[in-house]
């Protein structure tokens, strides 16, 4: 599993954001070629993320690009050129404005055609899927299920907030009117539930308030309690909040490694399918919930602070 509790937001068509998005900690990086970037700047943005891939160090990030969409006349070269040009540093390609799976079939197919061509592995660069408007969420167990690269869903808040006339100018918060719960719940819980029937992480779209580091925060825990792996970062200083919270506490890490230790022992070694660790019960479903947590963990870099200890062998 990557960890993309950060994903941070780069215009292809500015050298200097590029350069800089290096040497921040986000755990995803994006390179962008769509909103973003000026029509008539699109085909020297494609130059720029070609030379970033190829000249950077993006170590320990994983490094994506969104194309525009389909229903663009940019697309094909925008995946021809980038693929081409540096598809040996490239991890996925970003697919925005998703509407059914035939869209993410063909990028597949044309990801296969230019990984053959070039002499790349063939199926190595995922797809991440953005779902943004009201088709989109519809299809979207069909857009899931459309091709092994897929690894992400992603929520698009700003065009999909338009795509159902939504009363708000305020991307990611309540409109103005909504006093019960939260407009957000039933999107946010339909993308994740097609991500995990498919195996796939679910990242939450951006907060524009990039100033607003406390409702960033708030915002990002509703997705993060949830159980979405990550969301968009689109300034540094959202980097480390979005690290933070989409990362288990030190506590919840430990815990969740505590647990699987102790199953495995109690399950090998004196063969007991449910037992006590302190003065709490685990089994199966136990196991299976500290697996999401530890995973996590280790993909943020927690070290353990705590070891499991098994007990005296009974005479």
């Amino acid at each position: 599993m990557r960890s993309r509790r950060s994903c941070l937001a780069v215009p292809g068509s500015n050298p200097r954001f590029l350069e800089k998005a290096q040497g921040l900690p986000a755990d995803e990086v994006f390179l962008d070629l769509e909103d973003s970037v000026a029509p008539l700047a699109k085909e020297g943005a494609r130059k720029n993320i070609v030379a970033a891939l190829r000249e950077g160090d993006w170590s320990g990030k994983v490094r994506v690009v969104r194309v525009n969409d389909v229903g663009t006349q940019w697309t094909y070269r925008d995946v021809i050129e980038v693929v081409e040009g540096a598809g040996e540093f490239l991890d996925c390609l970003m697919l925005p404005k998703v509407e059914d799976a035939t869209q993410v079939i063909w990028l597949d197919t044309l990801l296969t055609q230019i990984e053959k061509a070039n002499g790349l592995p063939v199926g190595r660069i995922g797809i991440e899927a953005q779902i943004e408007n009201a088709r989109g969420l519809v299809n979207v167990d069909a857009v899931a299920g459309a091709s092994p690269r897929l690894e992400t869903l992603v929520f698009g808040p700003a065009d999909f907030m338009a795509s159902i006339n939504m009363r708000t100018l305020v991307v990611g918060e309540q409109p103005p009117g909504y006093t019960e719960g939260d407009a957000y719940h039933y999107i946010l819980m339909r993308i994740l539930m097609a991500a995990r029937a498919h195996d796939l992480q679910a990242v939450d779209g951006p907060y524009l308030a990039i100033k607003d580091l406390d409702g960033y925060r708030r915002v990002a825990g509703r997705s993060a309690a949830l159980g979405f792996d990550g969301k968009w970062v689109l300034h540094p200083t959202q980097v480390e909040a979005a690290n933070e919270v989409f990362s288990p506490s030190q506590e919840d890490y430990d815990h969740a490694e505590l647990i699987l230790d102790a199953y495995e022992y109690y399950t090998t070694v004196e063969k007991r399918g449910a037992v006590m660790l302190g003065d709490e019960m685990i089994d199966e479903a136990s196991r299976k919930m500290a697996l999401v947590v530890a995973a996590k963990g280790r993909a943020a870099g927690l070290p353990r602070t705590t070891a499991f200890t098994p007990p005296e062998t009974r005479t």
